[in-house]
C-alpha cells in the first residue's frame, strides 16, 4: 500500500487503507473515492463487464476508467466474485476494505422480473454466498467487507447478515447508507438496463469481518479441548486451534458469565504467583462469583477479529 503524506478520509474510507471495489457499474463509486484521496494507488476496481461491453452499457464508463488510471487505480474487467480470490492480479493481495455496492444476480426471467419471487431471492442469496466466501479470503487480519444494501422487503429477505454468518463472519456495524455522502456516484440498474438509475430508498451498509477460528467443514466454531489446568473441557490455552492465545488477550466482554467468572479465577491465580508481573483482579465488584459445579462444554463461540 502507497504511504500518503496525508490521510484522506471520505466516509468509512482512507487512503491508507488497500481498498478493492467488486461488482462496479460505471465505476463511478470508485472515481468518487479517488477523487476524495487525490491518488488512487491504493485501490483495486473490478468489473464483470469487459472494456467492451462498459463501452455499450454505460455512457460514463470509459471516462471514469481513464481517470482512475491517471490516478494510479488498477481496473480489472471480468472479474467474477465467485472467484476473485483466483485471479492471477489478486490471488496474492490482501485488502483492508472490500466493497460491494448493491449487488444484484441479475433477473430469472428477464429484466420484469419480480423480486419478491422465492427463487429470485435464491438466486441472488447465492450471488451473495458465493461473494463472501471469496472476500473473507482476501481480508488482512484487521480487514473489513462492506455490503451496501436495500433494508425494505422484498430486499431483507435476502438475509445477508445470516449468509454472513454461515461463511465465518460476523457483523460490525449496520449504517444507513446516502447517496449525498458520495458526490459524483450514479447507482446503475445494469441486467438489461444498465446505463439506468435507481431509487435506492431505505439502505444500509453491512460491515463485516472475521470470527475467530471459524472452520469451513463443521460450519460452525469450536475452541478446542483442554486436557487439564483450570480450562479443562474448553478450548485454547492448551487446545491444539488456540496454541497461541492466551486467556489474558481474549475480548471478556464477548465471554459468557460461566467462561468471565473462570477468567477471573484463573488470571487471580496468576496474580497471586506473580504479585509484580500478574494480571490485574478481573472480576466486578458488583458481580459476585458464581459457582458452576459443572465446568465443562462441548464448544464455545468467540467472536473477534483474526
Amino acid at each position: 500500500m502507497a504511504v500518503f503524506i496525508f490521510e484522506k478520509k471520505i466516509k468509512h474510507y482512507s487512503s491508507y487503507q488497500k481498498i478493492l471495489l467488486a461488482g462496479e457499474g460505471d465505476f463511478s463509486f470508485s472515481v468518487c473515492l479517488a477523487r476524495a484521496f487525490g491518488l488512487a494507488v491504493n485501490m483495486v476496481a473490478t468489473s464483470l463487464d469487459s472494456r467492451e461491453s462498459l463501452m455499450l452499457n454505460y455512457s460514463k464508463a470509459m471516462s471514469n476508467v481513464r481517470e482512475l488510471e491517471a490516478r494510479g487505480c488498477k481496473v480489472l474487467h471480468e472479474v467474477d466474485v465467485h472467484s476473485m480470490s483466483q485471479h492471477p492480479f489478486l490471488i496474492s493481495v490482501r485488502f483492508d476494505r472490500i466493497i460491494y455496492n448493491f449487488p444484484h444476480a441479475g433477473y430469472l426471467h428477464g429484466p420484469f422480473s419480480s423480486e419478491y419471487n422465492r427463487f429470485q431471492i435464491w438466486f441472488h442469496q447465492d450471488l451473495i454466498r458465493g461473494f463472501l466466501k471469496k472476500a473473507r479470503e482476501m481480508l488482512t487480519t484487521i480487514g473489513e467487507i462492506h455490503v451496501t444494501h436495500k433494508t425494505t422487503f422484498p430486499f431483507s429477505e435476502w438475509k445477508i447478515v445470516e449468509l454472513a454468518q454461515e461463511l465465518g463472519l460476523y457483523l460490525v456495524h449496520e449504517e444507513q447508507f446516502s447517496l449525498w455522502d458520495y458526490p459524483g456516484y450514479e447507482n446503475k440498474r445494469g441486467a438489461g438496463m444498465c446505463d439506468e438509475t435507481f431509487p435506492v430508498g431505505m439502505c444500509s451498509t453491512f460491515k463485516f469481518a472475521k470470527l475467530l477460528l471459524y472452520s469451513s467443514i463443521t460450519s460452525g466454531f469450536d475452541l478446542g479441548s483442554t486436557t487439564s489446568g483450570p480450562w479443562s473441557g474448553y478450548s485454547g490455552i492448551n487446545g491444539p486451534d488456540m496454541q497461541c492465545f492466551h486467556p489474558g488477550t481474549l475480548s471478556i466482554s464477548l465471554w459468557s458469565a460461566d467462561i468471565v467468572d473462570m477468567a477471573c479465577t484463573y488470571l487471580e491465580s496468576l496474580e497471586r504467583k506473580k504479585p509484580k508481573h500478574g494480571h490485574k483482579n478481573l472480576r466486578s465488584p458488583s458481580r459476585p462469583r458464581k459457582k458452576n459445579k459443572n465446568l465443562r462444554s462441548p464448544s464455545i463461540s468467540l467472536l473477534m477479529h483474526v
